[in-house]
């Protein structure tokens, strides 16, 4: 499966740190949201259930299904970027080391600022991830290529598959619950905000050209 090319430019530098930083940050907002206990954002509550079924770490889980669903991309034409890779296993990495540092929120009094924060983190992660324009996330690109092959909004392969997930992940033991449907309905308004707050300025030498697909392309998570 061939990737896009590896972007140049003057920016070049702050992109990567702004790209891994975003990746790293979107674990750690995973990890909130997993100690805050109030529910998981959609591909969360599946890898929560698949990390209640298996033993296996839910970062460890993260880094699984993202390699499974990035296989997914060949049969539709999918090309990924440098992000959609590093994303297979940074933001794995990076969950399952909050998760070792952040104990289980105990009482409302701490459950509500974990999740508060982990939905504001993750809409500034998906900011920072997306506006590096390094290419989307594995389960982004999915959406997009089934989006482009079978002629169906965005809006409902996306609700499609995240209805699917979610089921899945609570049939297997993954957390629902009132967080879930806060997320749901605060990611998209935070996530554009904080796209338009990080997004890189072009340059002369054509150094923002996006690698696979606009940010905008990139539906919000990586």
């Amino acid at each position: 499966m061939p990737t896009t090319p590896v972007l140049r430019g003057k920016r070049l530098p702050r992109r990567l740190v702004q790209l891994y930083t975003g990746l790293a940050l979107y674990g750690v907002s995973s990890a909130l949201l997993v100690r805050g206990g109030l529910g998981l954002e959609p591909w969360g509550v599946l890898h929560q259930g698949l990390s209640t079924r298996t033993g296996l770490t839910m970062g460890v889980v993260s880094i699984v299904v993202g390699a499974v669903v990035l296989l997914l991309w060949i049969p539709i034409r999918q090309r990924p970027g440098l992000g959609t890779v590093s994303n297979v296993f940074v933001v794995g990495i990076a969950m399952d080391g909050a998760l070792a540092l952040v104990p289980d929120g105990r009482g409302l009094a701490v459950q509500i600022p974990l999740l508060t924060a982990g939905i504001v983190l993750n809409g500034v992660a998906t900011g920072l991830y997306i506006a590096a324009r390094f290419g989307p996330g594995p389960r982004d690109g999915l959406m997009t290529g089934l989006h482009r092959l079978t002629g169906c909004s965005v809006r409902l392969v996306r609700t499609g598959i995240e209805v699917a997930v979610v089921a899945t992940g609570f049939v297997l033991g993954g957390s629902v619950g009132i967080g879930t449907i806060a997320y749901a309905l605060a990611i998209g308004p935070l996530a554009q905000f904080f796209l338009r707050v990080f997004v890189v300025p072009p340059t002369a030498d054509g150094g923002t050209a996006v690698a696979g697909g606009s940010p905008e392309q990139a539906i919000l998570r990586p």
